[in-house]
């Protein structure tokens, strides 16, 4: 998360793995599938339900979640997207975001976006993962817990010297490609919850 300013940091709560996608191995039935898996997952809420994408376009790494904004905005997601390239959610602005989230929708149901570091290995994945997110905490900067469900974009690996650096120094091509998967993957997704709502409701 941008600006990196330090805070308490705790231990990450660890959280059920629902699906990874890498941009190295998988396919597009893996795709298909984490799409599947993802409507399953938000069939529940369906009248609250809203996407936080968070990130900001001044760091490489980090405009992950501003670039999936823009593009389910582009793409006309038929539910409430919060955070793009233009109006980025991040460490300045999140907390007056979710009172504005909150003040909107009576019991939202959000699902957050963010980008993070993890192994080598690891980098060019996309994980879905139950509960809330903990923006900022790979570079000690954790920000308030968001989300009944997230997807997170490695996009590169993590310095514990310097994690704010790992970001900085990112492969654009990398969050290009994380950005493009990811969203299609939503896109997909509530297009199968509008497909089975008229479906059920001709």
């Amino acid at each position: 998360m941008f600006p990196f300013r330090r805070n308490k940091l705790v231990p990450a709560k660890t959280s059920k793995l629902y699906y990874r996608y890498s941009l190295t191995s998988s396919t597009k039935e893996d795709m298909d599938q984490m799409s599947m898996i993802l409507q399953t997952l938000c069939q529940p809420f369906e009248k609250e339900l809203v996407f936080l994408c968070i990130g900001t376009d001044r760091s490489t790494g980090d405009a992950f979640g501003p670039l999936v904004g823009t593009t389910l905005m582009e793409n006309q997601c038929p539910y409430p997207v919060f955070g793009t390239i233009s109006e980025p959610v991040h460490a300045l602005n999140l907390n007056s975001v979710l009172k504005d989230i909150h003040r909107r929708f009576t019991q939202p149901a959000i699902l957050s976006l963010d980008a993070c570091l993890g192994e080598h290995h690891e980098i060019g994945s996309i994980l879905l993962k139950d509960g809330p997110l903990v923006p900022g905490y790979a570079i000690h900067n954790p920000l308030p817990e968001v989300g009944i469900y997230h997807l997170k974009g490695v996009v590169n690996y993590l310095d514990p010297h310097f994690p704010a650096s790992s970001l900085n120094h990112t492969r654009l091509d990398t969050v290009m490609n994380l950005s493009k998967i990811t969203s299609t993957i939503i896109l997909n997704a509530v297009k199968q919850r509008t497909t089975t709502k008229m479906t059920m409701n001709p």
